[in-house]
């Protein structure tokens, strides 16, 4: 064969190959532009970057982590957990607008500014109450509410101080309140006096610590005796002794009582009046730049809803194991799938499940 046909020979097959190649890049492309079409007609590649602010109480730490890993491998954000706490975190969304989400605000801390902020459209909430059954108030333990079934409000329990005995005089019935130096002292204190507790046969207990809170309520529940006192709830201790919260016959008393007295110390709260206890606002926050640009993350976290007593639950678990929020959050999808499922596409669930 010449030199002449052996290059023409090459230059054929040569531009063979290349034709080859141009078609296949052609239709892999063609597929890809396919794929994305399909993803963007699903909304689930409209994510982008979110910042989830991981605060330092476990419930918290726990729900962004699963929010987290539900955005990132359900729908493909680039999700990141931020160190987070009530005040700064909040002063940080509203001076600086990130991190983009706060999973779980309690927001009676910064209500004002935060109601400011909302009114100016410089932060939203994406959900009011993410977890049911959550406040604070007072509580019994369950083996009180089953004998008693009769007492079924707050009002009714402060009747009976005799089934409450306090161990260092038991003619008089023992209310635990909180340690010195937390802002639920005060409250509790005056919500003491406002009910005329101490003539009715009460004293008011200082459990010293929240350690002596906790055991406080251990050693009743394990023991079986009567326990009346302050608490809140999504929490470890309400998840393990499956405490019961007793509402208040008396209305709330306004904002002006509770504002303006309630939460002050006793000199500066002259005439406490009787009130249920205020409602304990928790929301899911997001900052305006991302109610903008969340798309799908914003419809996931405006939907989701933690049942009160998976929470608790989950808080059981945490306490028990000494379990992360990340930790936690892998525990949680891999065994609660009845919870989080209805939270989600089917699609969305098949991809969270494949990832765990």
């Amino acid at each position: 064969m010449s030199f002449h046909s052996l290059l023409n020979d090459f230059k054929n097959k040569f531009q063979s190959k290349m034709l080859r190649a141009v078609l296949t890049s052609a239709i892999t492309l063609g597929g890809a532009m396919a794929l994305a079409g399909t993803a963007t007609a699903g909304g689930h590649n409209k994510c982008g970057k979110i910042s989830l602010a991981d605060m330092t109480w476990a419930s918290a730490s726990l729900m962004a982590n699963v929010d987290a890993f539900i955005l990132k491998e359900g729908y493909g954000c680039e999700a990141e957990i931020v160190p987070g706490d009530t005040i700064p975190t909040f002063t940080s969304m509203n001076e600086k607008g990130n991190p983009d989400v706060a999973s779980e605000l309690w927001i009676n801390a910064v209500r004002e500014p935060l109601f400011k902020a909302m009114s100016e459209g410089r932060l939203h909430s994406a959900v009011k109450g993410p977890i049911t059954g959550l406040g604070e108030g007072w509580w019994v333990t369950e083996k009180f509410a089953k004998d008693h079934p009769g007492l079924n409000t707050v009002e009714k329990v402060l009747a009976r101080p005799d089934l409450f005995p306090y161990a260092e005089d038991k003619s008089k019935g023992a209310f635990m309140g909180c340690p010195a130096g937390w802002g639920c002292q005060l409250t509790n204190a005056n919500l003491f006096r406002a009910f005329g507790m101490e003539e009715k046969g009460w004293v008011l207990v200082d459990p010293g610590s929240s350690a002596g809170l906790d055991g406080s309520i251990a050693k009743a529940s394990e023991r079986g005796e009567a326990w009346f006192g302050y608490y809140w709830s999504p929490t470890a201790i309400i998840g393990k002794y499956n405490l019961q919260m007793l509402p208040f016959e008396a209305p709330f008393a306004g904002s002006d009582n509770w504002d303006g007295c309630m939460v002050k110390a006793e000199q500066d709260c002259d005439d406490p009046k009787p009130s249920s206890w205020t409602e304990s606002e928790v929301h899911t926050v997001v900052t305006d730049e991302f109610k903008e640009k969340g798309g799908i993350a914003l419809d996931y976290l405006s939907k989701r809803v933690w049942p009160g007593t998976v929470m608790n639950g989950m808080l059981v678990y945490m306490t028990e194991n000494q379990a992360t929020g990340e930790d936690a959050a892998i525990e949680f999808l891999a065994t609660k799938e009845d919870v989080w499922t209805k939270w989600v596409p089917a699609d969305v669930a098949k991809k969270v499940k494949s990832a765990l």
